[in-house]
């Protein structure tokens, strides 16, 4: 009987890759790329041919939606024909320009009739989230059905068809950044967000000018005992740091190492709440830094719902809601407001009088203090032989008060409303029907709006050590006119109370500062821009030349004068 054997077949080893050896291929296929493995094949798993289950498995995923030979999620597991895709490896695909894709809307009927009612709320949704504002912070709840109190929608913002699809606003720099300028660095807003120092304590170094005391009887006006806003003529002097002869002889006699005033110092310290684009001067002059402002800058007016996640329209047409418009509408607001709510007789002076006042304005000048305080920017991990960093700021207050038989200080700012039903408008209720109801509703939308607005506010009045922020509530008239306003109310806070409110971080500005007073230490004698990047989160320092600003300067008082002409 013989015994059974068994030998091994021959092996082919492929010393050059995958694929059959060239002694076993045909000459007439030598020379054929050899690709038997189509698109949709998953290499490495092992495929069960005497699973019966498997095979009517294969058998009912073929109904998918691309066919047999297609690859999808629910036939991925499913055993192709060897080289269905052959022909198709080596074909040339050309694909389309990216500048020609689009969102396609693949959601079923349903699903899009769906979010069509949870966009639109219906009439009934918008009336019932109107009366469901109660409590603070005031922030309006709706859910998808028009209801109060919705937990899928709540505090959210209500999207609209297609808002998804809208084009991403492109804003211009706040300079014309030259061909030539060189940038040192930059910082993502990410970076600032995370930067802390202690809150340094102030040491007054002069105090000059006059402010009149506040006048109580605005604290009873309300949406049915409204005044209307009037046009006072004063003169007001907002000169730039390195022009300011106060911070010139501080300069002279070493009493700092930075210089800035509280605008500038505010701007920077709040700067990761904002969006619009902003420069600030950086003069670096026997080593001493002066973050100055450029003339009819942005720090010249005031902004206007510039957090709204739809802020008003940036458009060169003649229109009363754009940005521009609402921004000199706002400044203009401001500086009547608070000069209208004083009362110009009683008078408390400061221990020098205004500095900027010539013979010819001396009788015509707005109540305003200066008061130039030192901090200590110091670190507190440096050796106390190292040379000290001090920064002397030149703050402003508005206004005096009486509190409890003594005179403190107080800045005055306002609010406006423009049309609660433009765009930009920031889905604030309307002030006229519900400020005096729901004043922490409205409270609440413009720390959302106006977040980087309010909190420079409150860091201007604990920079100059004021006890009290005072904030009027200004609307238009009509709201289609803008030339016309009354005064709706007022309200008085606490500047660190307010701050808090916000959520505002005093350390994380203070450690802004630092880094870039320590920055701008560094650098060599010399003129720098530090920019807010127009549609990132980013700052950037660049290195130019006195002749690049000046050119910038002329630019813009030519822009200026062309609008003056315009309005005429």
């Amino acid at each position: 009987m013989s015994k059974p054997s068994f030998q091994l077949p021959k092996i082919y080893a492929g010393q050059d890759g995958w694929g059959p050896t060239s002694d076993v291929v045909p000459l007439q296929l030598r020379d054929i790329p050899y690709a038997p493995y189509s698109k949709g094949d998953k290499l490495g798993r092992v495929a069960d041919w005497t699973n019966p289950d498997a095979q009517k498995q294969d058998n009912r995923e073929q109904t998918g939606r691309t066919g047999r030979t297609g690859f999808n999620r629910f036939n991925r597991d499913q055993h192709q024909a060897y080289g269905a895709s052959f022909a198709s490896t080596f074909a040339y695909t050309h694909t389309e320009d990216e500048s020609s894709f689009s969102v396609v809307d693949n959601r079923s009927a349903a699903a899009k009739k769906m979010a069509l009612k949870a966009a639109g709320g219906g009439q009934r949704g918008r009336a019932q989230g109107k009366q469901a504002s109660t409590g603070a912070p005031g922030y309006r709840t709706v859910n998808q059905r028009g209801g109060a109190g919705g937990r899928q929608q709540q505090g959210r913002r209500k999207y609209g068809y297609k808002d998804y699809d809208k084009p991403q606003r492109v804003r211009n720099a706040s300079i014309n950044i030259g061909a030539d300028w060189k940038i040192l660095d930059e910082i993502e807003f990410s970076r600032l967000s995370k930067l802390t120092f202690g809150i340094p304590e102030a040491e007054d170094v002069g105090s000059f000018g006059s402010i009149s005391f506040y006048n109580k009887a605005f604290d009873r006006v309300n949406t049915k005992n409204d005044k209307p806003l009037q046009h006072i003529e004063r003169v007001k002097y907002d000169t730039t740091t390195s022009e300011d002869p106060i911070i010139q002889q501080f300069l002279q006699d070493d009493k700092a190492t930075v210089f800035a005033t509280d605008a500038v110092l505010s701007l920077l310290m709040c700067s990761t709440r904002t969006v619009y684009p902003w420069d600030i001067v950086v003069k670096k002059v026997g080593g001493k830094v002066i973050l100055d402002k450029r003339p009819n800058g942005v720090f010249d007016y005031v902004t206007v719902n510039e957090n709204a996640a739809d802020p008003p329209a940036e458009s060169d047409k003649d229109t009363v809601n754009s940005w521009s418009a609402l921004s000199n509408e706002a400044t203009y607001i401001n500086q009547n407001f608070a000069r209208q709510v004083l009362d110009a007789k009683t008078q408390h002076k400061f221990a020098k009088p205004n500095p900027f006042a010539s013979e010819d304005t001396k009788d015509k000048l707005a109540s305003c203090g200066y008061r130039y305080r030192k901090f200590d920017l110091t670190s507190s991990a440096a050796e106390e032989d190292a040379e000290r960093t001090y920064l002397i700021v030149r703050t402003e207050v508005d206004a005096a008060i009486k509190l409890g038989g003594q005179t403190s200080l107080m800045t005055v700012r306002a609010l406006n409303e423009f049309d609660p039903n433009a765009q930009g408008s920031g889905n604030s209720l309307p002030w006229k029907k519900s400020l005096d109801s729901q004043r922490g509703a409205v409270v609440a939308a413009e720390m959302k709006n106006n977040a980087a607005k309010l909190a420079r506010w409150a860091v201007q009045a604990m920079l100059a050590g004021a006890d009290q922020l005072k904030l009027g509530y200004v609307a238009r008239q009509d709201p289609k006119n803008n030339n016309r306003h009354v005064i709706l109310g007022t309200q008085a806070y606490k500047p660190k109370d307010f701050a808090s409110q916000m959520n505002l971080s005093l350390n994380n500005g203070w450690g802004i500062v630092k880094a870039v007073a320590d920055m701008c230490l560094q650098l060599a004698e010399g003129q720098y821009i530090l920019l807010k990047d127009p549609n990132r989160p980013i700052l950037r320092i660049y290195a130019v030349s006195q002749e690049d600003l000046e050119e910038n300067d002329e630019s813009e008082e030519e822009d200026v004068q062309e609008d003056g002409e315009k309005e005429n």
